[in-house]
């Protein structure tokens, strides 16, 4: 073929698409072959245009496909380059290949058609209100935060270096608001990615609608938006272990998203290696992709922390509540106060905001009686927050809460086999038992298997020294003792 001018480069596209149309190909992706424009043929390659990038990308992953259409109705190799130009006419292309008849008179040029507007992914929501106030500047910083606010940040700014960045801790630590932090800053600063927060159960939603409606090419398409993603947030991972298909619809998408250079953002309550244990559905395949890139622990907060996080509470409720005309909120506590709000202050950070809120309002009606906000009112508000009546912890309860925590049975955790996998458990095990009950070093050996006392406080030690070197070992047994007493 030796023809370069736009009239033979139209009827050659005309014709390739009029062969796809032949296949299998989404009713969408056909509608978007059809918006492209043919602009230059050349010995074996065939340009057309486009003004949307999404059609760009989705057509650019169909390459080997167009090709082979294109070499089929060209009777020689062929290759079809997709190039994206703004304001690129987007008028159905013609499939004849009859000859053009000359008019015999001329006509007036019609009007030249209009751009239609870029398409934008459906995954893509409106950020409200309460969302668009969990920002990095909003967050309060500790060393118990500090690696993952840093690498949350980093990704924020477009760095891959931490490609999945997987952040772990327990309910109410801040997870969700650095997941929200950096879509919110892409959408302040750089709107051209395309970034999507998702909670697991909205991604198993996702699959379930488009597997139920498959025969109409749901399925396709809701893969065609997913891969068209630049950056995708998913919180709660966890609750997606017993979702199989949607476990392998994620694995493909984050294959594929990290594949080409896109960033993937993930939370769970757990490390990956754990999302794995028990009954879940999460393999060891799926569980080393989670922990390929940078994973790190939100833990939960200690006195300093939380005096901060009770001093920008205050502050800020206090300057968004003049803002907003808020009444009820405009009181004054002293620093000695929040002092000892941060004394009787538990460790999640979502109950430490309401417990400013609370302690906040409180002191607003003494200031309208002409009184003040005392130690006592504090210490009232603090009980009703987190009630120190708590249960007897028994030294089964522990053991149990172990050995679900790391997937052994409870004949492993007293037995007497000593492999690495067995022998953590069974020293934390024995640790909590000694700072969660008034069992004697002895009595606790009986409750493991007959263990001697020495046996018992070798145990203990082992743990303690682990604690102050490893950060994984720490936070998970915060985890454990966490979930047992609360």
């Amino acid at each position: 073929m030796d023809g370069t001018n736009e009239t033979d480069a139209e009827i050659l596209w005309g014709d390739v698409v009029a062969a796809l149309e032949e296949s299998d190909l989404p009713a969408a992706t056909i509608a978007m072959l059809e918006s492209c424009t043919a602009s230059e043929l050349g010995e074996d390659v065939l340009t057309v245009r486009c003004s949307s990038r999404f059609v760009q990308r989705t057509l650019s992953r169909l390459g080997s496909q167009l090709d082979q259409a294109a070499t089929d109705v060209a009777f020689q190799p062929m290759h079809i380059e997709v190039s994206f130009e703004r304001g690129a006419p987007r008028e159905r292309t013609t499939t004849s290949v009859v000859p053009r008849v000359p008019s015999p008179a001329p006509q007036p040029a019609a009007p030249a058609p209009q751009p239609k507007p870029e398409r934008k992914n459906p995954l893509v929501e409106e950020i409200t209100a309460a969302g668009s106030m969990l920002t990095f500047d909003r967050f309060v910083e500790g060393p118990q935060n500090k690696f993952a606010f840093d690498a949350a940040k980093q990704v924020a700014n477009g760095n891959r270096n931490y490609n999945p960045l997987f952040i772990y801790g327990k309910s109410g630590l801040g997870k969700t608001h650095l997941l929200r932090a950096i879509q919110n800053y892409i959408a302040q600063n750089d709107p051209e990615r395309t970034c999507v927060y998702r909670v697991a159960t909205d991604f198993i939603d996702d699959y379930s609608r488009a597997m139920k409606n498959a025969r109409t090419g749901a399925a396709e398409a809701l893969a065609e938006n997913y891969h068209s993603i630049d950056v995708l947030i998913i919180d709660d991972i966890q609750l997606m272990s017993t979702a199989g298909g949607t476990i392998g619809f994620f694995y493909d998408t984050f294959n594929y998203l990290v594949g080409h250079g896109k960033q993937i953002v993930l939370a769970a309550d757990r490390t990956p290696s754990e999302l794995g244990m028990g009954q879940s559905r999460f393999d060891e395949r799926v569980t080393s992709r989670l922990d390929s890139g940078m994973t790190v622990s939100i833990q939960v907060p200690d006195y300093e922390l939380k005096l901060q996080l009770i001093d920008a509470f205050y502050e800020r409720m206090r300057e968004d509540a003049r803002a907003q005309h808020v009444p009820g909120m405009d009181a004054t506590i002293s620093e000695d106060l929040r002092r000892a709000m941060a004394e009787r202050a538990g460790t999640n950070i979502r109950v430490i905001e309401g417990f400013v809120q609370s302690c906040l309002m409180l002191a607003f009606q003494r200031e309208a009686l002409g009184a003040h906000l005392t130690a006592d009112d504090i210490a009232s508000v603090a009980e009703q927050k987190w009630p120190s009546g708590q249960r007897r912890v028994t030294v089964e309860q522990i053991q149990e809460a172990v050995e679900r925590s790391y997937d052994i049975d409870h004949v492993g955790l007293v037995g007497g086999k000593r492999n690495k996998e067995l022998m953590e458990p069974r020293h934390v095990a024995i640790w909590l038992t000694r700072e969660l009950t008034d069992n004697t070093l002895a009595d606790i050996g009986k409750y493991f298997g007959g263990r001697t006392h020495a046996t018992v406080k070798h145990s203990i030690g082992v743990v303690e020294e682990g604690m102050r070197e490893d950060r994984v070992l720490q936070d998970r047994i915060a985890r454990i003792r966490d979930a047992i007493i609360e």
